[in-house]
Formats: C-alpha cells, structure tokens, sequence
C-alpha cells in the first residue's frame, strides 16, 4: 500500500502539512484547478521555497478578500459543491467535523453553531480539502505520523490569550502521542490537529516502507531548530492485521504465596488486560521470584495499575508503550465427528489465515469420549481446514 509518514518535529499547521504533499509531488496547479471548484470568492495563494536553518521548504500563504463566517453545515455545502470523489470529500467533512466539535466543545454549544472565524474559514477550507485533495493526487491509501511536538507558553486569539496548546488543540489531540521541548510558541494549530488526529493511523515511529520521495512544508515562525514538517512518501507492506499501541506492566515478586498469583491473573483479565504472563526469575539477595506482565490497553492502565498494587507486595511497576499488530478475528464453530467445537477464526489471506479451537470445548468432549485432548484438537483443525477447502 502507498503511505505517507508526516514528522513533526517542529508541531504541525494546516498549511505546512498540504505544503509538505505538494512538495512530495502532488501538483499544485490539480490541488488549486479542484479547489476553485467550491464558491469561495477571489482568492488566491502564495507557493515559495524558504529556508529554515538552512533547510529548504516549501511555503503556503492564502491571500483572501472579505469571507464570511462560516458554520459546519455552510462549510459542508461548500464541499458538495465541489463534486469531489467520495474518498475526498467525506475525508474533508470528517476533518471539519473534528475541528467543529473541539470548538463546541471548549465554547459549550453545539457544532452547527461555530463558526470557524478563528482558524479562518478560508484557510481552514483551502489547507483540509487541499490536503485531502494532495492524498487523492499522489494515492495515498494510509497516513502515519510522528508524534506532535506541542510547544509552550501562550497564544493570542479571538478570545484572548490562551495556553499552549490551545484549548480546542488539545481536546483534538486526545488519544494522540505529544510531547513538549524547549521550543516555545504554539507549534501545532487546530487545523493541523484536526487533519491528523483524523487522518493518521497512529503516532509514532517511522513505518518500514520503501521511500518514493520525502516533502518539505516550512512553517511561517523562526525557530531555533528548523521549523519544517516533512512528508515521506512510499510503499508500505500491507499486512492483514492492524497495528495497535499498548502499554506493557511489569513487577517482580519475590515474597508472595504463590496460590495468589491465579487470582490476581483472572482480576488482570477481569479489568481487560489483554494478556497476562509470569516468568520465573531470581531476584534480590538470589531470592526465587517471578516477574509479571500484563498488556493492556491505555483506557485499561489505570484499573490494571490498581489492581497489581492492591493484590500484591510490589512497590513499583514498570511501565512502557509497546506497539502489536493484531490479526482480525472472530468466532466460530466447527462440525467434528466427536462433538461441536467452537474456535477463534484468524482472518488472513494464505499462511495468516489460522483456526483454533477453544480449549474449553475441546477439554469437556475429551472428558465425554475418554480420548487425548490433543485429538479433540487436531479434529477440530482438520474439520476447519476441509470446509475451507470445500469452500474454495
């Protein structure tokens, strides 16, 4: 599949993230013929290499005349008028209608009541279609990103000063990876949160891919380091399962009755811990101990947290973000000459594509029979194998 990676290291605007993709060969001249298609006036926009800290990038500036305010609703108009292809305009929609509910939901009130005079209608409507039309141009089918360096301090407005990150940013970000440096200033606007916090597929590292070309969107302010977004642009092996950010707890015990440690396991898988394991381990002093771990998602840390103090004698956990990718899967039940059996399907094309059954099942017609357990097991795979042959 063909991704691109946005790298943030200096935030990210609405402006500089579309520069970026027109950089890394989307042509302008199709953005811009596809984007007058929607009624908006005269205007007209500014493409020009800059240097920041000796790097150079491209800069996008949107000279306008007089533009209304604009509520979600007009702004959806605006869209259909354009006659754009379904990907693109829903892509467009769907990012107006983050932004519009972070603006309702920092001023309390509803989203076809915002107007979005504070991120420039027209801005916003040229930097969110164009992007979207950019991704249509260069036939990007996933976007990653790094994660967003926020920067400090504060930011003038319509509504006065505000701290960095801006209300509304902040709630855009939410579930997003950010982090803050010694760079000060606000580094990433709503629109170019709305864009990514829609778009991408995850924040974090570089993915593998076979790079095609890597574009340069220059932000507006001097900064220290150099103020640049860049966009890598490439093909991506496509995989049948999804990749999931996690986060893996860790302890070492060593002073415990061991008749707890399956009560605290089923508690973990209770609270939704996704996994859970012990590993035998000499700690302390040479004394015998093992070390638990339990992934779970970033929703479930807290209760997982709370549960490991409570039913242990641990004193800390470990605690880092992990990365998974995870098959599809669903369940399903099998025909076998000893019993029905039930069992997870492992979505996949080829050799991904698996079947295994329920030990419970299997165990309890093992009981019934008087045969291995192992057997009940092997039948179940081979009754699933031949039905998927009989399918193709």
């Amino acid at each position: 599949m063909r991704a691109v990676f946005f790298d943030c290291r200096t935030g990210a605007a609405g402006n500089m993230i579309l520069a970026s993709l027109l950089d890394a060969g989307a042509d302008a001249g199709w953005v811009r013929k596809r984007l007058e298609k929607m009624p908006l006036g005269r205007w007209s926009w500014r493409l020009e290499p800059v240097k920041r800290n000796g790097i150079v990038g491209l800069h996008l500036s949107v000279v306008q005349g007089s533009q209304p305010e604009r509520n979600l609703d007009t702004i959806n108009r605006l869209i259909d008028k354009g006659r754009y292809s379904p990907a693109t305009g829903e892509r467009a929609k769907k990012i107006f209608r983050a932004l519009a509910k972070a603006e309702a939901r920092v001023h309390r009130t509803s989203i076809n009541r915002v107007h979005f005079h504070e991120v420039g209608a027209l801005d916003a409507l040229v930097d969110i279609v164009g992007t979207c039309l950019a991704l249509e141009y260069l036939a990007v089918d996933e976007v990653f990103c790094s994660p967003l360096n926020l920067g400090s301090g504060q930011v003038e407005c319509a509504h006065g000063v505000l701290p960095v990150p801006a209300p509304a940013t902040a709630w855009l970000l939410k579930g997003a990876k950010v982090y803050q440096d010694e760079l000060t200033g606000e580094l990433v606007t709503p629109t170019g949160a709305a864009i990514l916090a829609t778009l991408a597929r995850n924040f974090g590292f570089l993915p593998e891919m076979a790079i095609e070309s890597v574009g340069h969107g220059a932000g507006t302010r001097v900064l220290p380091a150099p103020n640049i977004l860049r966009a890598w642009l490439g093909q991506c092996h496509k995989t049948d399962g999804g990749r999931e950010d996690l986060v893996l707890l860790e302890t070492n015990l060593d002073d415990m009755d061991p008749q707890v440690y399956q009560h605290l396991m089923d508690r973990l898988f209770e609270s939704g811990a996704l996994d859970v394991w012990m590993a035998p381990v000499y700690a302390k002093k040479n004394r015998p101990g093992i070390m638990l771990s339990a992934l779970v998602s970033a929703d479930d840390e807290p209760a997982a947290v709370d549960i490991i103090f409570r039913e242990t004698t641990t004193g800390g956990i470990r605690r880092r973000a992990v990365e998974r990718y995870r098959l599809p899967r669903r369940m399903v039940t099998v025909k076998t000459r000893y019993g029905l059996v039930r069992g997870k399907l492992f979505l996949g094309d080829g050799p991904t594509a698996k079947f295994r059954p329920e030990y419970e099942d299997c165990l309890r017609l093992a009981r019934e029979r008087k045969i291995p357990l192992l057997s009940i097991q092997e039948e179940a795979v081979a009754s699933w194998r031949r039905g998927r042959k009989e399918k193709n």
